[in-house]
């Protein structure tokens, strides 16, 4: 049964701007009741144009409000620690943005607050939400393209919003702890979250920005069963946004392209344009607008799983041990972006399977192994079989 909840909102940024506009246009029931700004100023203005009652400075004023039930982080990095800690010592629901953690010390500290006190938690990866990555997650589940072998997720933009993402310390990182927690949280959905992440291989740059976190990064992610998860991020490709992700199976193919190639082209010479969608460059020429941004970034969906969860006391889709997981894999990437090496990925806690099969399935025909069964063009079938004694590798027409 669905219940009203009210919220305190921590932050007054961009993302913290996307959640309450999802929250008051969508179940109706839950409303930001309490808004916390470092910057009072800021916090009255969001205050104001959201209708919210309640605006403060003092984050432990917010949190222990004593008519808000949930908490909502939409803060920088540096911040989520202590705040996930007051919120879970409050005793109150938590809904944290990603990533959970600048690392996965931090982010192992606040999974095991909300585990001490019982608290519900989740893990705001919207990345995860969009309806058709949905679909395509159900779709791999029931089996549809066969074993994943292979997941690739790419997220490049001209660069982040706010200057706190630009400083090394406060974020974590760059463009690796920026986007590549998305990239690699979609790749373990599809890859299946149960199966362990063992080892990554990674490259960092910083190639345009004068920064000292890096702009640029592609990491390879090695599972137990024989996968592998592909990750491409940027904070320097020009043109907007690009989000993309390709799977592959034993049986097929999957193609998600959510952002540059919406299904919605639009040119124009004018100067009235406004605003396009997230991280687009320009509002004349050819663009590609987006009908419902907050459905299409996940957000519509991400918050009905949280809260139809949270009142029927079930796990949403993504916790805050999700959002550890995602933290031992980025801190297993910054580390191979300096060994030029494979790293292991380090996981304290493992709940998923062990002992995981490896994807490679053997099938035999009279006695041969299949390679491969291909039908050519004058109808028939060749396939390609190799002796299990011999190693010899034949061809067979049938």
């Amino acid at each position: 049964m669905s219940k009203s909840h009210k919220i305190a909102i921590l932050g007054t940024g961009f993302i913290s701007d996307f959640y309450t506009s999802t929250l008051h246009s969508q179940r109706a029931l839950d409303r930001v009741h309490t808004v916390y700004s470092r910057s009072i100023k800021k916090g009255n203005i969001f205050k104001e144009k959201w209708g919210i009652e309640n605006c403060t400075d003092d984050m432990n004023s917010a949190i222990n409000n004593t008519e808000v039930d949930t908490i909502i982080i939409g803060l920088p990095n540096h911040l989520h620690k202590d705040a996930v800690l007051a919120a879970a010592e409050a005793g109150k629901s938590i809904l944290c943005t990603k990533p959970l953690g600048r690392n996965a010390q931090e982010a192992i500290e606040m999974l095991q607050a909300v585990e001490k006190h019982g608290v519900f938690n989740g893990y705001l990866e919207d990345l995860v939400y969009p309806p058709k990555t949905l679909k395509a997650i159900k779709s791999v589940n029931d089996g549809a393209i066969g074993n994943v072998m292979w997941a690739r997720s790419r997220e490049t933009h001209p660069g982040p919003h706010s200057d706190w993402f630009w400083d090394n310390t406060l974020a974590g990182g760059g463009a690796i702890i920026d986007m590549g927690c998305h990239c690699v949280e979609i790749i373990r959905n599809f890859i299946g979250k149960n199966i362990r992440p063992t080892e990554v291989m990674c490259w960092a740059d910083t190639l345009v920005h004068p920064v000292e976190g890096e702009d640029h990064g592609i990491g390879l992610v090695r599972f137990e069963n024989g996968a592998m998860g592909q990750f491409e991020v940027s904070w320097a490709f020009r043109g907007g946004m690009d989000l993309r992700d390709e799977i592959s199976g034993t049986e097929g193919t999957i193609w998600l392209n959510h952002w540059l190639r919406t299904g919605f082209e639009m040119f124009t010479s004018g100067s009235k344009g406004g605003y396009v969608a997230e991280k687009a460059e320009g509002d004349t020429g050819w663009l590609f607008p987006v009908g419902d941004e907050a459905a299409e970034l996940g957000y519509t969906d991400m918050f009905n799983n949280m809260f139809n969860s949270m009142d029927n006391n079930e796990e949403p889709m993504e916790t805050f041990y999700d959002g550890y997981i995602v933290n031992t894999i980025i801190d297993a990437c910054y580390k191979s972006a300096k060994t030029k090496q494979w790293e292991p990925v380090d996981i304290s806690i493992w709940r998923g399977d062990k002992n995981v099969p490896h994807i490679r399935n053997v099938k035999e025909v009279d006695g041969q192994i299949l390679i491969k069964s291909e039908v050519m063009p004058d109808g028939t079938t060749k396939q390609i079989l190799k002796d299990p004694n011999t190693g010899k590798v034949s061809e067979k027409i049938i």
